[in-house]
């Protein structure tokens, strides 16, 4: 059974747009494989695969739980994760070690317990210059009223606080997981079985 705050249509079904990836990418090699372990729909998976990176994308919804799973192989977790478990999913990123860049709203740094872990283990953030319009689970393009950053660990950018723009090519959604109608309507469709 998944958790009520993480089914379909839930405030925490909230689809990242490809280009907040942007400011991320040039600490990530080539080489590594990717494990998106909360892709939803799968924009960034799909985002990360086009420019070259190997990708495993997983998520709750599919059954197969960051908290809980992991694939045999992979050398760094980079996602948006459900912000209502954002405290399990940085204590399960540290546990397991590896490098991760969770996309994490400001207020991450508020609670005693997260700023024990960034103390304990590290932290690297890149901080964006915009707030991130994310895709709600409506197929809307919200309008963020929180700032958010990359909350990174293992990556070696070289600097606690890096500070990066944004160019959010417009609020057009990726062609992946829509149809455009010829009523200028979006209808959603599995993208995986067309």
């Amino acid at each position: 059974m998944k958790p009520k705050n993480l089914q379909h249509g839930s405030p925490d079904n909230f689809q990242t747009p490809p280009f907040a990836l942007d400011p991320l990418l040039p600490y990530i090699p080539k080489t590594w494989v990717v494990w998106e372990c909360a892709q939803g729909i799968g924009w960034l998976t799909t985002a990360l695969g086009e420019k070259g990176y190997t990708v495993i994308g997983s998520d709750i919804l599919s059954g197969q739980d960051y908290r809980m799973w992991e694939p045999d192989r992979w050398d760094v977790a980079i996602t948006n994760p459900p912000y209502a478990i954002k405290q399990q999913f940085l204590e399960r990123a540290y546990m397991l070690g590896k490098p991760f860049a969770f996309l994490l709203p400001l207020t991450t740094f508020e609670t005693h317990k997260r700023q024990f872990l960034f103390e304990h283990f590290g932290l690297e953030v890149i901080f964006l210059d915009k707030r991130i319009n994310f895709r709600t689970p409506f197929n809307r393009v919200s309008s963020a009223w929180f700032a958010t950053a990359w909350f990174t660990f293992g990556l070696n950018i070289g600097k606690a606080m890096t500070f990066a723009h944004v160019v959010d090519p417009g609020t057009a959604l990726p062609n992946i997981s829509i149809r455009y109608t010829s009523s200028d309507r979006i209808e959603w469709y599995d993208a995986q079985s067309t």
